[in-house]
Order: C-alpha cells, then structure tokens, then sequence
C-alpha cells in the first residue's frame, strides 16, 4: 500500500522576494526562490489560485472583494467557499482517502475539507461584535483555545490593533492540530498575517517591518521543526509583495463624481453610494480598481476620466484584460492600475462632513473597496484614520519587483509562477 504524503503548506502574507533578496534566499533554515505572484497579486486571489492551479479568469475570484452584479453590490472578504469556481488540486487526494485541512485561509467555510478554522465573529444587532471562530469539527476552536490557554482575538488579526499576535495564535494552533491525531489531516494549510500590518503601515524599508520579518523566521523555524518530528513535508509561500508608497492616494470614485457618472445620497449630510443608478464607480483594492459602468454608452467617457488621473498606470477593458488572467464575469467593465509606489482608495468624499459612518470604523463588509487606513487609529477614540498619507506601502500590481517568495522541504522542481507550483502540488498528491 502506498503511503500518503504529508504537507503542511504555510502561506505569509507579504512574504516578497524583495525582502529576502539580500540574503539570497537564505532564510528561517530555508533555501527560498523568487515566484511570479498572479494578478492582482492580493490575498484572495493568491490563494484562490493555489487551490485551483487556475487564474481568476477561471476561479473569479479577481480581488479580496466580488462586485455582485444581481445584488449591485460588492461585497468585501466573504467567506463563502463556492466563490472560488473549479476543481480543487486536492479533489482526487480526498477521493482516494487523502484528508485535507484549512486553517485561516480565506473563502473556506462550506468547502469540502476534513477540517476548517476561519475567523467568523457574530455582529450584535445594538453594535459590537461576539468574537468566534468557525471550525469543523465542531468542538476544534473550543479545544484548541483551551490548549492555547485563551481564544483567537480579531482585534489582532485586522485594525489599528493588528499584531504578530494573530500570527502567535496561529502558529501555536498549527502546532497542536499537526499533535492531534483524531483530526490531523495528511495536508494542512495554514496562514500567518502579521507581516502585512507594519509593511503596509511603514513600508518594507522601516526598521517594524524588519522585527515583523525576524518574528516571521522564528515561526517558520517552529513550523519546520513540527512538521519534522509529525511527519510532514512543508510548502512556504508568499502571496505579495509589498512595495514602497511614494505619492498620494488615487481616488477614482470622486474623479466620477466630479463628472457626474458617481451618485450619491445625502442622509443626515452624509453622503452615501447609489450603487443603483450611479453610472458608474470603483470598487478598489490596493493597486487595482474594478470600474463597474453600469451605463455602457459612458464607457469611453469613464475611462477618459480614469485616465487623466495622476497616478493610473493603465487602463484596459476585461476583454483585453484575457492576456493577464482577468477576463471574468467578476472583473469590472473597466480595469485600472496604479502606477509603482501608488495605490487606489475608494472614498467618493472630500469634505469630513459628508464621511458615511463606515467610514471611521473597521467595516470590511460595507466599504466598497479595502481600505488599509484600518490600520491606524483616528483622532476620535476607538475610530480608524481617514488619512491616507498614513499608508507605508502597498500591492497588488505585477512587474520585476513584485515577485514573492517560496521554498519547501520537499524537492519541487522550478517554476516560475504561483500556478505552476500549485500544479506540482497536484501531482505529488495524485501519485
């Protein structure tokens, strides 16, 4: 009888080839390689792929948010599973027997797997929030925080409070579960966040981002010493890499609404999207910008608009999109990025009174784009920064210097792109 292989894939967010470089790929015990990310290179995307060995022009998933054209509404970090379309690299393991695991990646829930841990706090309906995990099996989160000695905390895992502290949990679970025989699985994937928060607050650059990298060494020195002594081969990669900001903000949405194709209306003096009739708007994530022009005879007109705005390196249509990966019902009618060292931001505002109330809040749910302002504090206690000059770096764009990084214990053969390893995945699997 042949014997399952064993992986524990570990996916770091803004693990870039950029920030290893120097050391010629030497690090945490590992000899790391440079990997061409997809487009655009951003979590959802990234992962989506590696699960699929697919581009989003296949899996859809085109950003860490979805415009949903029947709702007319986008709609940021769901966790849904059925998001990303098509076959999964580990489809034929599991029918043979192989168990699979997945630990804090993201559109999970409801995904056929052996086991599953993804944050899933349950909002109040007077505000605030119960802070929870989802896990199958069941009683998984409850048995892993006892053993941790204190449950996950979403305030580390995103806003002004974001932490190596996310990343300390994590590891600590990844640990236990790969110790727990009744519900190891023979592939785990798992996830460590906490570089992200100081390189998109500080840039790569900043002596933060430098702590943030030692801590990431130490973690994966852990992780390879436990899946050494359980077993298991691992697979580290990163799903971007993060650059420097060097100029201000774009913001595509007030550009529309000077030109009358972004609608708004006013409550209570602030202004708030009419994503019904509004002609067309942006819904924005980093470096790139979805432009939904839900009035097709202002197209050429949008895309005037976007690009006389300074910082707009490109803007394509889906349908020339194809070549890159992006041509997918999800993808706007217009695609935009941004120039090196710029990134979108999705206000439509520019006086503070007409700010929605989202907007001084962690609320990745009702923002129509991800907005890494988050990640500060504002002047009003417990508020969030409205003030983009804040951000440090940012992602999502591919060229020479937004390559990732990646190595394994397990002898892959070369490859170039984030597919192609994911590809190799499959194979050793299906052996």
């Amino acid at each position: 009888m042949t014997k399952r292989p064993k992986l524990l894939v570990v996916q770091c967010a803004a693990l870039g080839w950029n920030l290893l470089e120097r050391e010629e790929g030497r690090f945490a015990g590992l000899t790391f390689a440079p990997l061409s990310p997809v487009l655009p290179a951003v979590t959802c995307t990234a992962q989506a792929s590696f699960r699929t060995a697919a581009l989003p022009s296949e899996h859809g998933m085109v950003a860490n948010g979805l415009y949903h054209r029947r709702l007319r509404k986008p709609l940021f970090w769901e966790q849904a599973a059925e998001q990303v379309q098509g076959e999964r690299i580990w489809q034929d393991f599991r029918k043979k027997g192989g168990t699979v695991g997945m630990m804090f990646w993201q559109q999970s829930l409801g995904e056929p797997l052996d086991l599953v841990l993804s944050p899933r706090p349950i909002h109040k309906h007077r505000g605030g929030m119960l802070q929870d995990c989802y896990s199958q099996p069941g009683d998984l989160f409850d048995r892993l925080s006892a053993k941790i000695k204190k449950p996950f905390n979403l305030m580390h895992y995103w806003g002004p409070l974001a932490s190596h502290k996310s990343s300390d949990w994590i590891v600590a679970a990844t640990e236990f579960v790969l110790q727990m025989p009744d519900v190891r699985p023979d592939v785990l994937l798992t996830y460590l966040p906490h570089l992200d928060y100081d390189l998109q607050r500080h840039g790569p650059e900043h002596p933060k981002s430098a702590r943030a990298l030692e801590r990431l060494d130490a973690y994966l020195r852990r992780l390879t010493s436990i899946a050494e002594t359980e077993g298991y081969d691992l697979l580290v990669f990163g799903d971007y890499a993060i650059h420097s900001v060097n100029g201000p903000a774009i913001f595509p949405n007030r550009a529309l609404r000077d030109a009358g194709l972004f609608q708004v209306r006013t409550l209570k003096g602030a202004a708030y999207p009419d994503l019904w009739y509004s002609p067309a708007f942006a819904v924005v994530d980093h470096e790139i910008a979805h432009i939904v022009v839900n009035q097709i005879d202002e197209l050429e007109r949008v895309r005037a608009v976007l690009d006389a705005l300074e910082g707009v390196d490109r803007v394509f249509s889906r349908e020339e999109a194809d070549v890159m990966g992006l041509n997918h019902p999800n993808s706007g009618d217009l695609i935009a990025l941004s120039q090196p060292g710029r990134w979108f931001a999705y206000p439509w505002w520019t006086e503070k009174r007409e700010a929605p109330d989202f907007a001084t809040h962690v609320d990745i749910h009702n923002k129509p784009g991800f907005d890494p302002c988050e990640l500060f504090f504002g002047r009003v206690p417990w508020h969030v920064s409205q003030d983009s000059s804040k951000i440090g770096g940012s992602h999502g764009a591919v060229g020479p210097a937004s390559q990732v990084a990646w190595a394994s214990t397990r002898p892959f053969q070369p490859v170039n792109g984030l597919c192609e390893l994911a590809a190799q995945v499959k194979q050793m699997l299906d052996a």
